[in-house]
């Protein structure tokens, strides 16, 4: 890759490193400079700019890191589109993470180029939470190096890889001693059951019994029979041997101890045993708090379908000392934008006009193009993204357009005032997203060239934390549609009237503005003459 300083007729093609004024305009880091940009430059007297241009050797930022990305991931992980130089990998459900440490080393060992960075092996995630990021720190990857790095991510099973809950129906065997209260007994078997819920498992079936080597041994034989897996004991009295009450009754009903206390405070005295093929865990006393514990670990593991050796326990002092952290948050419903997860985006498809500019009476969203009516593109497009969910705003022709969609995941809503010009369609969009919608990509139902990928990088592009707020598609530096708003400009939209939509907060925020570069192959304009289809339809 050649780097450094460039006069700006030697500069088209090349990738800005700086943001420049040019104008009244500023080009953003990372553009690649068009003809039209270069002549910008050189009217606004821009002599030198710094620039890199890639070179035969050399594989670019976004399509390196998708490759490496892709190569990475996994069962239920989902990749989403590279944008500058990285691509974030998601869950696809709630589960543990399992993570091959060794070639995520050696995959950052071969250069400064390539990095990936993950959470923490065997952490629990939850669903749509970032689990990895791939980042290409230059412009490019050396392709001998990004081809080493595709090869120890291809040398076996995927190194990112999420094991996702299973349900489980679990058996309970809660002691009691003379003093041992009622209140106490309740007060766990909730927070159990929380802990539980979180991870997609209840309790099927609870045996209150004496705190007797004899009563929990036929406690613990009566929940096998019934075939509940796992089967956890909450002893009155704390566990201090393998051979206390809790363990003796365990071995007196067939099963085995594995292992007895664990390097992971708080949660050192933990019970892993077996009887038969279920597995058996004697609770430590911290395990009727709901803040993290030892126990977390291993019963997250079984829950996901994973095995849990003496040899894991052991193995997890490294980062065990939970006393001084604050709590981890339980799996839970909520809003994706929380830190390190992935955006919430909806879809809302404009299909309410009028066709005023086309020729003839026909409604131009229900012609023929491609063997199915011209709005079934830009909605299949958005179904094939990762946008949810996808709103279809109908109008004109409100029963022609919903026929032309049935049987697609879409919900419908109508604006009756749609003659009164698109910001009134836009609005009852607006007015139908979910609360926990992130942002929106608004699309026209006239651009049936938009693909799922288009939709997919602007998603990508889209990151609040970097004010990337407001992210508009080009192509050879020419803006279009369809444009993704974060939420904080759901109210402003509101407001609009007439037919230019929000369009004018566009060039009232160029702060919140993030330009993405689409193929130069893309179409990012609609459809509004008859002509215009035509020509289509010669396609």
């Amino acid at each position: 890759m050649i780097f450094g300083h460039m006069a700006p007729d030697d500069a088209e093609g090349a990738i800005l490193a700086h943001s420049q004024k040019a104008g009244s305009g500023t080009f953003k880091k990372g553009r690649i400079l068009s003809r039209a940009d270069i002549a910008a430059l050189k009217e606004a007297g821009v002599t030198s700019i710094v620039a890199a241009r890639l070179e035969a050797t050399d594989v670019p930022e976004d399509e390196a890191a998708a490759a490496l990305a892709d190569a990475l991931a996994g069962k239920s992980i989902r990749v989403a589109a590279p944008f500058t130089g990285r691509a974030n990998l998601y869950a696809t459900g709630n589960g543990v993470l399992e993570i091959d440490a060794e070639r995520i080393h050696a995959i950052n060992a071969i250069g400064e180029a390539l990095t990936v960075a993950t959470l923490a092996p065997f952490e629990t995630v939850t669903d749509r939470q970032m689990l990895a990021t791939v980042k290409v720190i230059p412009f490019a990857v050396p392709r001998a190096e990004l081809d080493k790095a595709l090869d120890i991510a291809r040398s076996g099973p995927a190194p990112v890889a999420l094991s996702r809950f299973e349900p489980h129906h679990i058996g309970l065997v809660a002691t009691q001693l003379p003093g041992t209260k009622e209140s106490v007994l309740a007060k766990s078997r909730a927070v159990l059951d929380a802990r539980l819920a979180a991870m997609g498992s209840t309790i099927a079936r609870e045996i209150r019994t004496p705190h007797d080597t004899g009563a929990i041994a036929d406690a613990v034989r009566a929940l096998a029979a019934d075939g509940l897996s796992p089967i956890l004991v909450f002893g009155a009295s704390a566990t201090v041997d393998r051979r206390d009450v809790v363990p003796a009754g365990v071995v007196m009903a067939g099963g085995d101890i594995l292992h007895f206390g664990m390097p992971v405070d708080p949660g050192n005295l933990m019970l892993l045993a077996r009887l038969g093929e279920t597995s058996v865990i004697g609770l430590p006393g911290c395990a009727r708090s709901p803040r993290l514990n030892g126990f977390d670990w291993v019963l997250a593991r079984l829950l996901a379908g994973l095995e849990v050796t003496p040899k894991d326990i052991m193995g997890m002092g490294l980062g065990g000392l939970l006393k001084e952290i604050p709590s981890r948050p339980q799996p839970r419903e909520g809003r994706a934008s929380a830190a390190g997860s992935q955006p919430r985006i909806a879809a809302i498809v404009l299909a309410a006009g009028r066709s005023t500019r086309m020729a003839g009476p026909q409604n131009k969203l229900l012609m023929p193009l491609g063997g199915k009516p011209m709005v079934a593109h830009i909605v299949e497009a958005a179904l094939a993204s990762a946008a949810r969910p996808v709103i279809v705003v109908t109008g004109n022709a409100n029963n022609e357009v919903r026929a032309a969609l049935a049987g697609q995941d879409v919900t419908f809503v109508h604006n009756p005032d749609y003659a009164e010009g698109l910001s009134t369609s836009l609005r009852t969009g607006l007015a139908a997203l979910p609360d926990d919608a992130d942002g929106a990509l608004v699309c026209l139902g006239d651009m049936p060239d938009i693909k799922a990928a288009h939709l997919d990088r602007l998603i990508a592009a889209f990151d609040p934390e970097e004010n990337r707020t407001i992210c508009v598609p080009t192509v050879a530096g020419k803006r279009g549609n369809p444009v993704l708003w974060g939420r904080e400009w759901f109210e402003a939209m509101m407001e609009t009237r007439g037919d230019t939509g929000a369009k004018h907060l566009i060039g009232e925020n160029p702060d919140a503005l993030c330009e993405v570069p689409m193929p130069d192959d893309a179409t990012l304009t609609d459809i509004d003459t008859q002509a215009e289809m035509e020509s289509r339809r010669g396609d």
